[in-house]
């Protein structure tokens, strides 16, 4: 048994180092590049994993050089692979991010066989998945099959967190049946027109989804200025972990993964937002999407720097 069950995307990422980003037109020479395991999907599945959670993977793969490693990846990780489709006539989705001296970053995806995940292979999937408490999904695969998972989670009386980004990919249809969406600014203006720009345009945010768009439960991601958790009307500003950031790549990731731990160990929404930006803030400050900090590296995190979560009170 799993008790996590991620479905996304799973990709290569090619990422590039530069002090600046080049003008139209403009070559320059950057600093670095490295080959990382990413996507918003894969990225989810290891956060949950490193800390310390049981994870099933569902999603796509080609046949390539890239899908090995990242099969690897997963194994070496102790993520369950069997659910993972492996597509002969594409390649492995591949992810091209530039990251500037000012950790800010630009991606150019493209998906490969992330687009041939289908209903057929989602229903075959949880027809063996049993006991998971939380689906964790994103919107960079097919709408049928992101549809089509969150169906499946609701019979089988699954948590469901949805991280509805990209923004050009969230549906509305798909919000029916999150337990709990996790929009940062761009996503939360794309779906209900409001722009976010301190707390009390978070709330109205949060109330927008609450009364428009049937979700009770939002957490809306504001950056450095924090976050606001909407929890069927009840409101808690947690504010972000200052910190010097390196690369914010993987930053909602880590976060949602951060979430769907802490609410799988049976902590309430408010304790399970705190943890989130405790992880993420280790995670932005170290390079790639999939540098996710163990839980005894965010224990000893937090000793140096004065912060404490449900894990480390339970043991005072």
């Amino acid at each position: 048994m799993a008790e996590i069950t991620v479905v996304g995307s799973i990709n290569m990422d090619i990422v590039a180092l530069t002090n600046k980003y080049p003008e139209h037109g403009e070559t320059l020479f950057g600093d670095s590049v490295k080959l990382l395991c990413g996507g918003k999907g894969a990225n989810q599945a290891i956060t949950c994993a490193r800390l310390g959670k049981s994870v099933n993977m569902i999603g796509s793969i080609g046949m390539d050089t890239y899908g090995k490693v990242i099969e690897k990846n997963f194994q070496e990780n102790q993520i369950d692979t069997k659910y993972l489709k492996r597509v002969e006539n594409e390649s492995t989705g591949c992810a091209i991010i530039t990251v500037d001296a000012a950790a800010e970053n630009t991606m150019l995806v493209i998906k490969g066989a992330n687009d041939s995940l289908n209903v057929r292979d989602i229903q075959a999937a949880f027809s063996r998945i049993e006991e998971s408490k939380i689906l964790l999904i994103q919107m960079e695969i097919p709408e049928a099959a992101v549809l089509s998972a969150m169906t499946e989670a609701k019979n089988k009386g699954m948590f469901i967190i949805l991280d509805p980004a990209p923004a050009e990919g969230v549906t509305k249809q798909a919000l029916l049946y999150a337990d709990l969406i996790t929009p940062n600014l761009q996503e939360t203006k794309q779906l209900t027109g409001i722009d976010v720009t301190s707390i009390e345009t978070a709330i109205e945010a949060g109330e927008y989804f609450n009364q428009h768009l049937g979700v009770k439960n939002s957490v809306i991601k504001m950056a450095e200025k924090g976050a606001l958790l909407y929890e069927n009307g009840k409101l808690t500003f947690v504010e972000a972990i200052p910190v010097k950031a390196v690369d914010t790549v993987g930053a909602g990731d880590s976060y949602a993964g951060a979430l769907a731990c802490a609410i799988a160990d049976g902590e309430n929404l408010e304790s399970a937002v705190k943890f989130a930006a405790i992880v993420a803030a280790i995670k932005v400050s170290n390079l790639g999407a999939q540098t996710v900090p163990t839980i005894e590296q965010i224990n000893k995190y937090c000793e140096e720097n004065n912060l404490s979560y449900y894990r480390l009170q339970t043991n005072q």
